[in-house]
């Protein structure tokens, strides 16, 4: 976009809808409660607010950037279409069989999480492709037909199909699409060879499932989003933010929406591996905590990790493997049940438990005085002292302190004998512990040593939370940087137009095919510019080629990243070197005399990143402005200070503030321990470093 255009990047979580806009280098933003009954209705309201600021006409908006939790939430709340499912005869009950793995090994009485899909709603039809993609037994369009009547029967809304290695071959897939669109053109159907055309049919079954469950809801709800747009004058295009981290159109977005899964957090690891590379850092902590949940990414070279399965509505103290596995390319992050809104209780043990039950927006915490009676994280932020009764949210929303402290008393207090203050220390040092393990295990996971990393933090209550999580983790430096509150909107203005295209193709390095391979990877580089080209015709497009890859026997491959000339020139001997490296690098050693194979090939295809200059840090250079003081509970010494506060905006470069301190802005506060000393950077940036 050329300077001086307007962009507006909208960001809808699971308490507030988050609205930017961009007029060159001016940026206006704001947070508006979000509507669950008509999303829309916040993103117009958040639109004529932040157009307002700008002096703008909501006419004058150059292009639309948005990401939704909307597909997650439909998921998690079990709230999509009345879908069926057509699969392979004998494959009907894959999705509820699941895997062999138990993710709570010795749970006698576990549970497992029910199949989107009960087995009514599944059918077969009598076809078989083998697992180099040869039809074995023919598909007849009369076994179709009888399927098709009994889904016309029922009354469907959408269908999903997913047939048993169709990611090789598709034709009986497609065959099933033309019966249906011949016989119920206005079922939305959605093919496994499409959505997710690799192997393993759990993940497969399970995600073209989940797209088909989403269709209805997200393809009307862009489309009512779009009308409403056209009705304030807005004709600019609109995109949407992937859960891979790039912008795809809206065409694509309502085709595919089960790749809007996380678009939101992924638009958060954009922003802050932007901030990562203006200040050249190579290891960074993404910290994002919203309303409803909090989100930890490992950003290394300025790049967020990235995974092709991950998980959404895990049921069991979000432990992995206890929810629904979606394959799609996903920028890989760990996410707990620990927004703002995050609800606490005492459970059996007489221990505090907090999330994953949120409070939401509405009625949303306690303080908010919108029917909200049980304790959530933001009364115990209001009652430590952490936030402003009387400027939360730039002022638009007065908390009530005293509904905070009943909350309190009456669901922690009176259980465990504690007055309000040790109740909310109780309730914020529970939910700080539940991030800094999260984050332990994550990097544990990765092999990584936080102490080595710094943090970024966003998201409207990160900042009260970020310092004491640095003080756990043995974290040095924290960085919030401007627009905090609404950084995953802000990312969605940092993103490339992209889109990862995938293949299961298996082939052993000891048959090892460059003309398979350099027109398998040829067809997906196509495949993947054609949907970059859909949102932008004239763009420059890179492509990125990847392969998955492990020893004979093992179960899972890793990533081995391929340049353009590995991929244009494919060699066994190269490939073999790639993959012992990374391996070796992950666990230490490599395997002597076992084949190596390759499961999946992936190419992204994507504009150039943005320009990101190198940041000139400043030196500290006086202290800062207090405006007033109040009392924050600080959990480290578990004493109350009396702390300074600061405008955030009035600070200049170089100014200082040492803790225990607030610095405020409409959107958040950060939280300076009396541990720390906050730097103000050049760019806007607060920098939280220990004192000394």
């Amino acid at each position: 976009m050329a300077v001086g255009s307007v962009r507006l990047g909208v960001d809808i979580g699971g308490t507030f809808t988050d609205v930017v806009l961009e007029r060159g280098e001016a940026r206006f933003s704001t947070k508006v409660l979000t509507t669950y009954a008509a999303p829309e209705n916040a993103i117009i309201d958040g639109l004529h607010q932040v157009c307002a600021k700008a002096g703008i006409a909501p006419g004058e908006i150059g292009q639309i950037i948005h990401g939704t939790t909307l597909a997650t939430n439909a998921l998690i709340e079990r709230r999509g279409a009345k879908t069926a499912f057509i699969t392979t005869t004998g494959f009907r009950d894959v999705i509820e069989m699941r895997t062999e793995s138990r993710f709570e090994q010795y749970d006698l009485n576990l549970t497992l999480p029910e199949p989107l899909l009960p087995r009514q709603m599944r059918y077969t039809v009598t076809e078989r492709v083998d697992a180099r993609g040869a039809v074995l037994i023919a598909l007849e369009r009369r076994d179709i037909e009888q399927v098709v009547d009994k889904i016309a029967e029922a009354g469907y809304q959408s269908v999903a199909v997913g047939l048993m290695h169709s990611y090789l071959n598709d034709s009986h897939e497609q065959m099933v699409r033309e019966v249906l669109a011949d016989r119920l053109p206005d079922v939305m159907v959605s093919l496994s060879s499409e959505v997710s055309p690799q192997m393993r049919e759990y993940e497969r079954f399970n995600t073209v499932v989940a797209n088909a469950y989403i269709k209805p809801l997200m393809k009307s709800y862009l489309g009512r989003l779009a009308g409403r747009l056209r009705d304030e004058g807005v004709g600019c295009d609109i995109f949407l933010m992937h859960s891979g981290g790039g912008i795809i159109s809206l065409e694509s977005a309502a085709e595919f929406p089960v790749r809007l899964v996380e678009s939101g957090p992924a638009g958060g690891a954009v922003f802050a591996a932007n901030i990562a590379a203006r200040y050249g850092l190579d290891k960074v902590l993404s910290f994002d905590m919203g309303g409803t949940t909090a989100k930890i990414c490992l950003i290394k070279d300025q790049t967020p990790k990235t995974s092709r399965v991950f998980e959404v509505a895990r049921t069991y103290r979000f432990k992995k493997g206890s929810g629904m596995p979606i394959s799609i390319p996903v920028i890989d992050m760990v996410e707990i049940g620990a927004g703002g809104g995050s609800l606490a209780h005492v459970d059996a043990m007489k221990q505090i438990r907090v999330g994953p039950e949120s409070a939401g927006s509405e009625p949303g915490p306690a303080c908010y005085g919108r029917g909200g009676n049980k304790p959530a994280v933001t009364d115990a932020d209001l009652i430590l002292g952490r936030l402003d009764p009387d400027d939360f949210a730039g002022g638009t929303i007065t908390l009530d302190e005293a509904a905070s402290g009943a909350a309190l008393s009456a669901e922690l207090g009176t259980h465990l004998d504690m007055d309000v203050i040790t109740s909310a220390f109780g309730l914020a040092e529970v939910v700080d512990e539940n991030m800094a393990n999260a984050a332990r295990v994550h990097a544990v996971e990765n092999g990584e040593d936080l102490s080595q990393y710094t943090m970024i933090a966003f998201g409207g209550a990160a900042p009260l939370h970020a310092a004491r999580l640095c003080e756990k983790l043995g974290v040095a430096r924290l960085l919030v940087p401007p627009g905090a509150g609404v950084g995953s909107a802000i990312g969605f203005l940092r993103a490339p137009f992209s889109f990862e295209a995938n293949r299961s193709v298996f082939m052993k390095l000891s048959d090892f095919d460059p003309e398979l391979i350099k027109a398998l990877l040829a067809e997906l580089q196509q495949e993947a510019a054609g949907f970059v080209r859909n949102c932008d015709a004239s763009a420059e497009i890179r492509s990125e080629f990847k392969v998955y890859m492990r020893y004979s026997g093992q179960g899972w491959e890793i990533p081995i990243v391929l340049s353009e000339a590995h991929a244009m020139a494919p060699d066994a001997a190269t490939f073999t070197e790639l993959f012992e490296a990374d391996y070796a690098k992950l666990f230490g050693r490599t395997v002597a005399g076992m084949d190596i194979e390759i499961t999946v090939w992936s190419v992204n295809a994507t504009t150039p990143p943005q320009t990101v200059e190198r940041l000139a840090e400043v030196q500290p250079g006086g202290a800062a402005d207090v405006v007033a003081s109040r009392q924050i509970f600080d959990p480290a010494t578990a004493k109350r200070y009396n702390a300074d506060v600061v405008l955030r905006h009035a600070m200049e470069p170089g100014h200082t503030v040492d803790g225990p301190a607030a610095i405020t802005e409409d959107e958040t506060t950060i939280i300076v321990p009396p541990s720390r000393r906050a730097l103000r950077q050049s760019d806007g940036c607060i920098d939280v470093t220990p004192k000394g």
